[in-house]
């Protein structure tokens, strides 16, 4: 019902809210290309932006609705995805108005808007290592996990103190790169919306199955305990995932090409936001570069493209990085390069979700 719900109302409600953007102001900022020979996106000019907003509504509306329709109420480790996403996006929200209002394309700075993760992700893993419920479980771990925690990566094997540093730094890497990721991702009608469904939903797979071999549910086979999964609220994780990415489906029906609204980085920042507190609270870290691996893509042509430059003194590895714009200086068009990054994005999707399952076989008997 929630997934539902949220796909019902950014589906339906967006016209409504782009009604309100361009009365209000919110269209998309436009950088003049540095040279002749770059993408030109002028045409894109004035569309409406901080479409984030609107799918971060639409997932709490149905999250929220269906929890309590259904008689239940919310989990706390639902409240920290939720957390992740609203905080991430407000920090995106706070970049894009600064960008309209100035209607130039320098909104925070990086560090600012490092500054602003940190502050929203701090206080996440302090309550996500706190509170347990009745089996003694907390939504996050003091390890880093692959598939599941990894007894010998445990943070706090040597002193609290230093176990705390080390998992806040932890944390706070996954949130930064992933949610800087997405952001890199944003350049083409739907490639990040499109991306991000997979991998929400690919996530949702994983916290679904993770409440069917739960180590404290009821039903759990004898020979599956080895297996079982010591993860607190996996169905209330599998039902914000869905919801989310429901969510973003009625959005894309208006951001694919050529698109009617820009999710801008209140968006992205959200999508970062979710798939951080997802990996964190299933216990899938490591997984998480498998998961999004295309986002890793954007981020790490990046990477490869600066480094590159610098030890060769001036030379380039990508005609332009992310590597979709040098796709586009390729000569490849715009819908090409959304599909098939959709294409890559569900074969690592499936992929981890098939590694996760294959480590699953191997424990039981």
């Amino acid at each position: 019902m929630a997934a539902a719900i949220s796909l019902a109302f950014t589906l339906f409600l967006t016209p409504v809210f782009l009604r309100l953007f361009r009365k209000w102001g919110w269209g998309q900022v436009i950088r003049t290309p540095e040279a002749i020979e770059n993408p030109n996106h002028e045409a894109k000019r004035g569309t409406p932006t901080m479409g984030g907003v609107i799918f971060i509504v639409g997932t709490m509306v149905g999250y929220f609705t269906g929890t309590y329709v259904g008689g239940g109420t919310p989990a706390l480790s639902a409240l920290l995805v939720i957390w992740l996403m609203v905080g991430f996006g407000a920090v995106g929200f706070i970049d894009d108005y600064m960008k309209v209002r100035s209607q130039r394309s320098l909104g925070l700075s990086g560090w600012r808007k490092i500054i602003g993760q940190l502050v929203v992700i701090i206080p996440f893993g302090i309550v996500a290592l706190n509170f347990p419920n009745a089996f003694d479980q907390t939504p996050a771990s003091g390890s880093i996990s692959l598939f599941r925690d990894i007894p010998w990566l445990n943070l706090f094997a040597f002193t609290a103190i230093l176990g705390w540093a080390l998992y806040l730094l932890w944390i706070s890497v996954i949130g930064v790169a992933t949610s800087n990721s997405v952001n890199l991702t944003d350049g083409l009608d739907g490639l990040a919306a499109g991306a991000g469904v997979i991998v929400v939903g690919a996530y949702s797979l994983i916290a679904f199955w993770q409440f069917k071999q739960s180590c404290v549910g009821e039903g759990v086979e004898t020979a599956a305990l080895g297996g079982c999964y010591e993860v607190r609220d996996p169905f209330s994780l599998a039902i914000i995932a869905a919801s989310f990415a429901a969510s973003l489906i009625g959005f894309l029906w208006w951001n694919a090409p050529k698109a009617k609204v820009f999710m801008g980085d209140v968006g992205s920042m959200a999508i970062g936001g979710v798939i951080t507190a997802m990996a964190i609270l299933t216990r899938t870290e490591l997984l998480l570069l498998v998961i999004a691996g295309v986002f890793v893509l954007a981020s790490g042509s990046v990477i490869l493209q600066r480094a590159y430059f610098k030890i060769t003194r001036g030379k380039r590895l990508f005609l332009m990085s992310p590597f979709h714009h040098h796709l586009e200086m390729r000569g490849w068009s715009e819908v090409t390069i959304v599909v098939r990054m959709w294409i890559i994005a569900g074969l690592l999707a499936i992929s981890a979700v098939g590694l996760f399952y294959v480590e699953w076989l191997t424990r039981v008997d």
